[in-house]
Protein backbone atom coordinates (compact mmCIF):
# COMPACT_ATOMS: atom_id res chain seq x y z
CA UNK A 1 0.00 0.00 0.00
CA UNK A 2 0.49 3.57 -0.68
CA UNK A 3 1.70 6.01 2.32
CA UNK A 4 -1.67 7.68 1.61
CA UNK A 5 -3.34 4.54 1.53
CA UNK A 6 -2.82 4.32 5.15
CA UNK A 7 -3.13 8.21 5.75
CA UNK A 8 -7.11 8.31 4.01
CA UNK A 9 -8.02 4.60 5.37
CA UNK A 10 -6.33 5.14 8.93
CA UNK A 11 -9.41 4.97 12.09
CA UNK A 12 -7.24 6.37 14.16
CA UNK A 13 -3.55 7.64 15.20
CA UNK A 14 -0.57 5.21 13.04
CA UNK A 15 2.75 4.53 14.12
CA UNK A 16 5.42 4.53 11.30
CA UNK A 17 9.29 3.82 12.49
CA UNK A 18 12.56 5.38 10.91
CA UNK A 19 15.50 3.71 10.28
CA UNK A 20 19.28 4.17 9.53
CA UNK A 21 21.19 1.04 7.28
CA UNK A 22 23.26 -0.84 8.96
CA UNK A 23 27.12 0.21 8.55
CA UNK A 24 28.99 -1.46 5.98
CA UNK A 25 30.32 -4.49 7.05
CA UNK A 26 27.75 -5.29 9.44
CA UNK A 27 25.47 -8.22 9.29
CA UNK A 28 21.72 -7.42 8.57
CA UNK A 29 20.91 -9.07 12.10
CA UNK A 30 21.83 -5.46 13.77
CA UNK A 31 18.96 -4.11 11.72
CA UNK A 32 16.55 -7.26 12.61
CA UNK A 33 18.02 -6.76 16.53
CA UNK A 34 16.76 -2.96 15.87
CA UNK A 35 13.17 -3.92 14.32
CA UNK A 36 12.18 -7.01 16.05
CA UNK A 37 10.69 -5.02 19.18
CA UNK A 38 9.09 -2.48 17.04
CA UNK A 39 7.21 -4.88 15.25
CA UNK A 40 4.42 -5.46 17.92
CA UNK A 41 2.94 -2.40 17.33
CA UNK A 42 1.80 -3.11 14.14
CA UNK A 43 3.68 0.37 12.16
CA UNK A 44 2.37 0.90 8.91
CA UNK A 45 5.19 1.51 7.30
CA UNK A 46 8.95 1.87 8.38
CA UNK A 47 11.52 4.58 6.69
CA UNK A 48 14.81 3.70 5.36
CA UNK A 49 17.28 6.68 5.21
CA UNK A 50 19.52 6.91 1.78
CA UNK A 51 23.17 7.89 2.58
CA UNK A 52 25.84 9.77 0.10
CA UNK A 53 29.33 8.85 -0.34
CA UNK A 54 31.87 10.57 2.13
CA UNK A 55 35.08 11.87 0.69
CA UNK A 56 38.30 10.33 2.97
CA UNK A 57 42.21 10.67 2.26
CA UNK A 58 44.09 7.46 2.43
CA UNK A 59 47.78 7.98 2.92
CA UNK A 60 49.44 5.77 -0.09
CA UNK A 61 52.71 4.12 0.67
CA UNK A 62 54.22 6.45 -1.05
CA UNK A 63 53.52 8.82 2.17
CA UNK A 64 51.02 11.08 -0.24
CA UNK A 65 47.28 10.71 0.18
CA UNK A 66 44.40 9.86 -2.19
CA UNK A 67 41.13 11.54 -2.18
CA UNK A 68 38.77 8.37 -1.99
CA UNK A 69 35.10 8.37 -1.72
CA UNK A 70 33.67 5.87 0.63
CA UNK A 71 29.86 5.16 1.47
CA UNK A 72 29.29 4.07 5.33
CA UNK A 73 25.55 3.01 4.93
CA UNK A 74 24.83 1.18 1.65
CA UNK A 75 21.86 -1.00 0.65
CA UNK A 76 18.94 0.73 1.28
CA UNK A 77 17.08 -0.30 -1.74
CA UNK A 78 18.00 -3.93 -0.65
CA UNK A 79 17.16 -2.91 2.71
CA UNK A 80 13.90 -1.86 1.94
CA UNK A 81 13.11 -5.07 0.15
CA UNK A 82 13.96 -7.05 2.86
CA UNK A 83 11.94 -5.35 5.13
CA UNK A 84 8.63 -5.85 3.21
CA UNK A 85 9.82 -9.78 2.56
CA UNK A 86 10.90 -10.53 6.27
CA UNK A 87 7.81 -8.28 8.37
CA UNK A 88 5.19 -8.18 5.64
CA UNK A 89 5.25 -4.01 6.28
CA UNK A 90 5.76 -1.23 3.59
CA UNK A 91 8.95 0.63 3.07
CA UNK A 92 9.31 3.51 2.09
CA UNK A 93 12.91 4.41 0.93
CA UNK A 94 14.44 7.83 1.07
CA UNK A 95 16.29 9.75 -1.78
CA UNK A 96 18.57 12.21 -1.71
CA UNK A 97 20.29 14.57 -4.24
CA UNK A 98 23.64 14.91 -2.69
CA UNK A 99 26.25 12.17 -4.15
CA UNK A 100 23.85 10.70 -7.04
CA UNK A 101 23.88 11.58 -10.59
CA UNK A 102 20.65 11.76 -12.14
CA UNK A 103 21.04 8.53 -13.90
CA UNK A 104 21.85 6.79 -10.33
CA UNK A 105 19.01 7.85 -9.11
CA UNK A 106 16.82 6.73 -12.32
CA UNK A 107 18.57 3.47 -11.93
CA UNK A 108 17.60 3.38 -8.17
CA UNK A 109 13.76 4.34 -8.79
CA UNK A 110 13.95 1.23 -11.31
CA UNK A 111 15.31 -1.38 -8.68
CA UNK A 112 12.38 0.00 -6.44
CA UNK A 113 9.98 -0.39 -8.54
CA UNK A 114 10.68 -4.04 -10.09
CA UNK A 115 11.17 -4.75 -6.47
CA UNK A 116 7.47 -3.42 -5.27
CA UNK A 117 8.48 -0.47 -3.15
CA UNK A 118 6.30 2.33 -4.53
CA UNK A 119 6.78 4.90 -1.41
CA UNK A 120 9.70 7.19 -1.29
CA UNK A 121 10.71 10.01 0.44
CA UNK A 122 12.71 12.73 -1.70
CA UNK A 123 15.42 15.09 0.28
CA UNK A 124 17.69 17.16 -0.78
CA UNK A 125 20.13 15.98 1.56
CA UNK A 126 22.97 17.44 3.67
CA UNK A 127 26.59 18.70 3.12
CA UNK A 128 28.99 16.25 3.19
CA UNK A 129 30.74 16.66 7.13
CA UNK A 130 33.73 18.42 5.48
CA UNK A 131 31.86 20.78 3.10
CA UNK A 132 30.33 23.87 4.60
CA UNK A 133 27.64 24.45 1.51
CA UNK A 134 25.89 22.02 -0.40
CA UNK A 135 26.83 21.17 -3.77
CA UNK A 136 25.39 18.49 -6.60
CA UNK A 137 27.28 16.10 -7.84
CA UNK A 138 28.33 16.30 -11.37
CA UNK A 139 25.46 15.44 -13.52
CA UNK A 140 22.79 15.15 -10.43
CA UNK A 141 20.01 17.53 -9.11
CA UNK A 142 20.99 20.64 -7.34
CA UNK A 143 17.33 21.00 -4.95
CA UNK A 144 14.71 18.49 -3.98
CA UNK A 145 12.10 19.70 -6.19
CA UNK A 146 13.92 18.23 -8.84
CA UNK A 147 14.45 14.68 -7.76
CA UNK A 148 11.10 15.18 -7.01
CA UNK A 149 9.85 15.99 -10.83
CA UNK A 150 12.55 12.89 -11.93
CA UNK A 151 10.26 10.75 -9.97
CA UNK A 152 6.72 12.02 -11.26
CA UNK A 153 8.25 12.21 -14.77
CA UNK A 154 8.72 8.63 -14.00
CA UNK A 155 5.15 8.50 -13.12
CA UNK A 156 4.36 9.41 -16.37
CA UNK A 157 6.42 6.75 -18.62
CA UNK A 158 9.20 9.80 -18.78
CA UNK A 159 12.64 8.32 -18.35
CA UNK A 160 16.05 9.82 -19.32
CA UNK A 161 16.73 8.08 -22.53
CA UNK A 162 14.23 10.18 -24.81
CA UNK A 163 14.51 7.69 -27.63
CA UNK A 164 13.36 4.54 -25.01
CA UNK A 165 9.86 3.00 -26.73
CA UNK A 166 6.78 1.66 -24.52
CA UNK A 167 8.35 2.64 -21.46
CA UNK A 168 6.46 1.52 -18.16
CA UNK A 169 5.10 4.07 -15.66
CA UNK A 170 5.81 3.86 -11.73
CA UNK A 171 3.61 4.56 -9.17
CA UNK A 172 5.51 6.16 -6.77
CA UNK A 173 4.01 7.63 -3.50
CA UNK A 174 5.76 10.68 -2.85
CA UNK A 175 6.25 12.71 -0.12
CA UNK A 176 8.93 15.59 1.30
CA UNK A 177 10.22 16.72 4.42
CA UNK A 178 8.89 19.68 6.45
CA UNK A 179 10.50 21.89 8.61
CA UNK A 180 8.38 23.44 11.89
CA UNK A 181 11.43 25.55 12.90
CA UNK A 182 12.36 26.28 9.13
CA UNK A 183 14.84 25.15 7.18
CA UNK A 184 18.24 26.46 8.38
CA UNK A 185 18.86 27.42 4.53
CA UNK A 186 16.15 29.61 4.05
CA UNK A 187 16.13 33.26 4.76
CA UNK A 188 12.92 33.10 6.62
CA UNK A 189 9.93 30.91 7.39
CA UNK A 190 7.84 32.15 4.40
CA UNK A 191 9.79 31.61 1.71
CA UNK A 192 10.51 28.31 2.93
CA UNK A 193 6.37 27.38 3.06
CA UNK A 194 6.78 28.76 -0.58
CA UNK A 195 8.92 26.33 -1.53
CA UNK A 196 7.04 23.80 0.40
CA UNK A 197 4.32 24.46 -1.46
CA UNK A 198 6.10 24.33 -4.79
CA UNK A 199 7.11 20.81 -4.04
CA UNK A 200 3.51 19.84 -3.48
CA UNK A 201 2.08 21.41 -6.45
CA UNK A 202 4.86 19.66 -8.52
CA UNK A 203 3.59 16.39 -6.40
CA UNK A 204 4.53 15.62 -3.41
CA UNK A 205 1.20 14.14 -1.80
CA UNK A 206 2.61 14.17 1.66
CA UNK A 207 5.18 15.89 4.14
CA UNK A 208 6.91 14.66 6.84
CA UNK A 209 8.17 17.07 9.42
CA UNK A 210 11.49 17.18 10.89
CA UNK A 211 12.31 16.45 14.62
CA UNK A 212 10.45 18.95 16.91
CA UNK A 213 10.05 18.65 21.07
CA UNK A 214 7.44 21.66 21.12
CA UNK A 215 4.25 20.18 19.98
CA UNK A 216 3.01 24.03 19.48
CA UNK A 217 5.59 24.37 16.78
CA UNK A 218 4.22 21.44 14.80
CA UNK A 219 0.45 22.96 15.06
CA UNK A 220 1.23 26.33 14.06
CA UNK A 221 3.32 24.93 10.96
CA UNK A 222 0.54 23.08 10.46
CA UNK A 223 -1.89 26.29 10.69
CA UNK A 224 0.91 28.10 8.77
CA UNK A 225 0.63 25.65 5.86
CA UNK A 226 -3.23 25.30 5.46
CA UNK A 227 -2.84 29.35 5.22
CA UNK A 228 -1.03 28.99 2.00
CA UNK A 229 -2.58 26.15 0.13
CA UNK A 230 -0.88 22.92 1.37
CA UNK A 231 -3.64 20.73 2.11
CA UNK A 232 -1.91 17.37 2.01
CA UNK A 233 -1.20 15.67 4.51
CA UNK A 234 1.67 16.42 7.52
CA UNK A 235 3.11 13.51 9.81
CA UNK A 236 5.07 14.66 12.72
CA UNK A 237 8.49 13.51 12.99
CA UNK A 238 9.39 12.93 16.66
CA UNK A 239 12.48 11.25 18.31
CA UNK A 240 13.38 10.80 21.95
CA UNK A 241 16.33 12.16 23.90
CA UNK A 242 18.41 10.23 25.17
CA UNK A 243 21.82 11.72 26.38
CA UNK A 244 22.86 15.10 28.09
CA UNK A 245 25.81 15.87 25.02
CA UNK A 246 22.46 15.83 22.63
CA UNK A 247 21.23 18.66 24.28
CA UNK A 248 24.12 20.64 21.87
CA UNK A 249 24.40 17.47 19.22
CA UNK A 250 20.37 17.92 18.36
CA UNK A 251 20.18 21.80 17.89
CA UNK A 252 23.65 21.73 15.66
CA UNK A 253 23.28 18.89 13.76
CA UNK A 254 19.15 19.29 13.14
CA UNK A 255 18.85 23.12 13.69
CA UNK A 256 15.73 22.54 15.91
CA UNK A 257 14.99 24.32 19.24
CA UNK A 258 14.86 22.17 22.53
CA UNK A 259 12.30 23.20 25.16
CA UNK A 260 13.64 24.71 28.41
CA UNK A 261 11.59 22.88 30.55
CA UNK A 262 12.98 20.06 28.88
CA UNK A 263 16.36 20.84 28.72
CA UNK A 264 16.57 21.69 32.38
CA UNK A 265 15.29 18.44 33.17
CA UNK A 266 17.72 16.66 31.44
CA UNK A 267 20.24 18.99 33.06
CA UNK A 268 19.30 17.71 36.81
CA UNK A 269 20.07 13.98 35.69
CA UNK A 270 22.88 12.70 36.77
CA UNK A 271 23.16 9.26 34.55
CA UNK A 272 22.11 8.67 30.79
CA UNK A 273 19.26 6.22 32.40
CA UNK A 274 18.22 9.39 34.23
CA UNK A 275 18.02 11.37 31.09
CA UNK A 276 16.40 8.39 29.14
CA UNK A 277 13.88 8.38 31.61
CA UNK A 278 13.28 12.04 31.10
CA UNK A 279 13.38 11.71 27.69
CA UNK A 280 10.86 9.02 27.00
CA UNK A 281 7.94 10.72 29.45
CA UNK A 282 8.69 13.67 27.26
CA UNK A 283 8.37 11.65 24.11
CA UNK A 284 5.19 10.42 25.41
CA UNK A 285 3.56 13.10 26.50
CA UNK A 286 4.18 14.47 22.96
CA UNK A 287 2.68 11.86 21.26
CA UNK A 288 -0.13 11.55 23.81
CA UNK A 289 -0.93 15.00 23.34
CA UNK A 290 -0.09 14.79 19.17
CA UNK A 291 -2.70 11.71 19.41
CA UNK A 292 -5.76 13.57 21.08
CA UNK A 293 -4.90 16.34 18.36
CA UNK A 294 -6.21 13.81 15.64
CA UNK A 295 -2.69 13.25 13.59
CA UNK A 296 -2.90 10.75 11.25
CA UNK A 297 0.10 9.30 12.05
CA UNK A 298 3.28 9.27 14.97
CA UNK A 299 6.22 9.10 12.82
CA UNK A 300 9.38 7.97 15.07
CA UNK A 301 13.05 8.18 14.49
CA UNK A 302 14.24 5.49 16.00
CA UNK A 303 18.05 6.28 15.24
CA UNK A 304 19.50 3.43 17.49
CA UNK A 305 17.10 3.33 20.35
CA UNK A 306 14.62 1.12 19.80
CA UNK A 307 13.52 0.36 22.99
CA UNK A 308 12.60 3.85 24.04
CA UNK A 309 10.52 4.49 21.31
CA UNK A 310 8.39 1.25 22.44
CA UNK A 311 8.07 2.04 26.03
CA UNK A 312 6.42 5.31 24.58
CA UNK A 313 4.20 3.64 21.50
CA UNK A 314 2.89 0.29 23.61
CA UNK A 315 1.32 2.92 26.03
CA UNK A 316 -0.41 4.65 22.99
CA UNK A 317 -1.97 2.29 20.42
Amino acid sequence: MKVTDYLNNGKSTLVSFEILPPLKGRSINALWEHLDPLMEFKPSFINVTYHRSESMFKRKVDGTFEKVEVRKRPGTVGICAAIMNRYKVDAVAHLICGGFTKQETEDALIDLAFLGVNNVLVLRGDAPKNETFFEPEPGGHKYAIELLQQVTNMNNGIYLEEDLKNTVKTDFCIGVAGYPEKHFESPNFKTDLAYLKAKVDAGAEYITTQMFFDNEKYFAFVDACRNVGINVPIIPGLKPISSKKQLTIIPRTFHVDIPEQLSSEILKCKTDADVETVGTEWLLQQSKELKAAGVPILHYYTLGKPTMVANVVKEIV
